[in-house]
């Protein structure tokens, strides 16, 4: 695991809609370079208190920017090599490390070899190129032959990533993100797709040519263990959780949550105790977590928990101001807008949420129990949760409270007599006594962090 990913807190940005990127790529326009307006948001970025960012698709694409038409150009919408060179440098100048997409599961109908084969048929080269490339059949699309294509969609066609020339053209587009734009890592998409041999001979080169290089796999379901090991990834987003998160508080049931954090990081019989995954409350593919919850409050207890549970926690563009965006009629364009800083920060009904983001975040990054510490169950009750983080000598015990009224509670911690500070309420601390802690009130939905502190 690189050592720098301890630390990190991810600003999730989906380049095309973030830059107001047009729809559809002609590929005959000069390049725009619309992805220096990341520039104009490092400031905030910084001031969340974000130190990575990860872009969503980066490279010349047809569309949405997962259907690749060439891995070594930058897409022309949002400029060419020499503006992704430049926000890069920009971004680690201010001490923030940058994660691309890396689609190498499928390409788009417009990806260069896939139009030799349109052109030239069984006397193109790359016919190996393609899974299940079939010359007696006609596609979908009405081709002289029919491919897989990935989840029925066969405007992404499946790549066959056993294939040595595949693989040698993948790893030298990456060699050549690593050279050209410094990247510190990549998000593999539809990773639980993707041969695991494969990823397993992607993650030995990449680490070959940085050791610290980080490799993310979009895992939607599935044991974790399988694509995270020393052999293959670092993480794996984390979507069990990320249902937890908002389920648990739109059915009033922090049952769900907590079991899931225990199945996933009890210190003794956690099965990931020993991974560092991606936490997430929204991403580029999901309706934004202000538009899922029942009730805007709950946001706030939300992100308490996003910042304290195991894992590297992440935000997606926006969604600090609580921002809402919902799929319409199967499209993800709601998802993904251009936005103006100014007018979010100053006029979104949940605008306050980002200062108690940036608050989380200062807090999480002062903690090693927070960073990497052991999870410890201590309370569950429907609308509260308490549980604990301890890292050495430190220990911390998070407390969420979803109802909309305050709620006294009494709390068993390892320790004869202390106090019980609270980082994120400052100026309230409470004594142990026996091993018992009596908080008279938990605030409506928000939290305590308390610092357990012996005497």
């Amino acid at each position: 695991m690189s050592k720098w990913v301890q630390k990190a807190f991810f600003y999730h940005i989906y380049p095309l809609g973030f830059c107001d990127a047009p729809r559809y790529n002609d590929f005959i326009a000069e390049p725009r370079p619309r992805l220096e307006t990341v520039i104009d948001w490092i400031g905030h970025i910084e001031e969340l208190g974000a130190n990575a960012v990860y872009f969503g698709p980066l490279f010349e694409s047809g569309s949405h920017g997962y259907d690749t038409a060439d891995y070594f150009k930058v897409d022309r919408r949002l400029g060419d090599c020499s503006t992704l060179a430049g926000v890069v440098g920009e971004l680690h100048c201010r001490g923030i490390r940058v994660v691309a997409d890396g689609v190498f599961n499928h390409v788009g109908r417009d990806f260069w070899a896939f139009r030799d084969v349109l052109n030239k048929g069984k006397a193109s080269k790359y016919c190996r190129w393609f899974s299940n490339l079939d010359l007696n059949r006609k596609s979908s699309y009405n081709d002289p032959f029919s491919y897989e294509g990935w989840n029925g969609c066969y405007n992404l066609v499946k790549l066959n990533v056993s294939n040595p020339e595949v693989e040698e053209h993948i790893f030298k587009a990456v060699e050549m993100w690593i050279d050209k734009y410094d990247l510190d890592g990549i998000r593999l998409d539809c990773a639980d797709c993707i041969d695991l041999s494969f990823l397993r001979r992607l993650a030995r080169f990449c680490k070959s040519i940085r050791p610290d290089f980080w490799l993310l796999g979009e895992v939607v379901r599935g044991d974790y263990n399988r694509w995270v090991n020393e052999q293959t990834l670092d993480s794996a987003t984390n979507y069990e959780c990320y249902k937890g998160l908002y389920s648990s508080h739109n059915d009033k049931n922090y049952f769900e949550i907590a079991y899931s954090l225990n199945r996933q990081f009890g210190k003794e019989e956690g099965i990931y105790r020993d991974l560092l995954l991606y936490s997430f409350a929204d991403n580029h593919d999901v309706n934004r977590i202000a538009g899922t919850l029942k009730k805007p409050a709950y946001l706030y207890p939300l992100h308490v928990l996003l910042f304290t549970m195991p894992g590297i926690p992440s935000i997606y563009y926006g969604s600090e101001w609580g921002i809402e965006g919902k799929k319409s009629c199967g499209s993800d364009e709601n998802l993904r807008p251009a936005l103006n800083r100014e007018y979010c920060s100053k006029n979104s009904p949940n605008r306050d949420l980002a200062a108690a983001i940036s608050h989380l975040a200062k807090i999480r990054k002062a903690s090693k129990a927070l960073l990497s510490g052991d999870y410890r169950t201590v309370l569950v009750k429907h609308e509260q949760y308490a549980f604990a983080r301890q890292y050495d000598n430190e220990c911390i015990i998070v407390i969420v409270n979803s109802a909309d009224r305050k709620v006294p509670v009494e709390i068993n911690i390892p320790v004869g007599r202390g106090k019980a500070i609270d980082l994120l309420n400052p100026g309230e601390d409470f004594e142990i006594k026996n091993g018992k802690c009596s908080i008279p009130c938990l605030y409506p939905c928000w939290g305590r962090i308390l610092q357990v502190k012996q005497f």
